[in-house]
């Protein structure tokens, strides 16, 4: 508890940009909910790149909340937004079953954080008392199964890799010898570009069939609206069941998450706020939308 109350910190402080500078003139001093109100609002939305279509939607939400609930001040209608943003992000379903086997693909572009955050989801859990293990497929980039071994080293789990310029399915076909001899419950396969990922999933689906597999897409969230667009790049050819979302400590952009969930029907299941091995954590949708607005 005292770690997530940690966390949650560090996501108030992280989300300050965001919730402390573009929405705290709207929900301190004047109460009124009036026309202005809701024009600052949206802008605000906008500006914190929610996009203009997920601001139109939520804006329309909140105007019929305030209508049905009759709210008088912009403290309640702050609370109300709260709740309308939550139940935006909140996944329809949980991300890993409880107790049974798992793979990940960890998918997205280089300089986003991609190895860095295996190391962490790896690092987490293990604490939750899984048994992970790590795949270095991303074999094309220089030094990228050095790093993931560091990383390894600091979560003190397994890692199967091969030298620089080997094959990503080898490697994962490999891991998933290692995985059942060790008798570990889940995978987490860095990955090396959409068309080796295609030949990953046929490894997977033929050594271990019937396998629960996620594809996290991990996108740096300082590129705002940008990262939308790489998303759907993305998910066109990745098979994408949830997003990573990195680098959210000092970003003016975290309403980008809203419109992940919004435009792209896919889930954020990690956050990150810094560089420390526990500063990624599964995604609170409640905790997040608090945070987002200043709450």
């Amino acid at each position: 508890m005292e770690k997530k109350q940690g966390f949650f910190e560090k996501l108030k402080k992280g989300l300050s940009k965001t919730g402390g500078g573009l929405f705290a003139s709207l929900f301190s001093g004047d109460e009124r909910i009036d026309a202005d109100f809701y024009d600052e609002l949206e802008e605000a939305m906008i500006v914190a790149d929610m996009g203009m279509a997920t601001a139109g939607t939520l804006l329309e939400a909140l105007k019929n909340a305030v209508s049905e609930q009759k709210l008088k001040t912009r403290t309640e209608a702050r609370e109300a937004l709260a709740g309308i943003l939550a139940g935006c992000m909140r996944p329809e379903r949980a991300f890993l079953p409880e107790g049974e086997p798992a793979v990940l693909l960890i998918v997205g572009v280089n300089g986003v954080g991609k190895t860095t955050s295996i190391g962490k989801m790896a690092a987490h859990y293990k604490s939750e008392g899984r048994k992970p293990m790590m795949a270095a497929a991303d074999t094309f980039r220089a030094a990228a199964a050095e790093q993931l071994s560091v990383w390894a080293e600091r979560a003190g789990v397994p890692i199967i890799k091969h030298g620089e310029g080997a094959d990503p399915a080898a490697v994962v076909f490999d891991a998933i010898a290692s995985f059942k001899a060790k008798g570990c419950d889940l995978l987490l396969c860095d990955t090396a570009g959409r068309v080796h990922n295609k030949k990953i999933r046929r490894v997977i689906a033929r050594e271990l069939p019937g396998m629960h597999t996620e594809v996290l897409l991990v996108l740096d969230a300082t590129t705002g609206q940008n990262a939308i667009a790489q998303a759907r790049v993305f998910g066109e050819s990745a098979g994408l069941t949830g997003v990573v979302l990195t680098k959210l400590d000092g970003t003016a952009k975290g309403g980008m998450t809203v419109a992940i969930k919004q435009e792209l029907g896919l889930s954020v299941r990690f956050v990150g706020v810094g560089e420390g091995i526990d500063d990624l954590q599964p995604f609170d949708a409640d905790a997040f939308a608090r945070a987002l607005i200043g709450a």
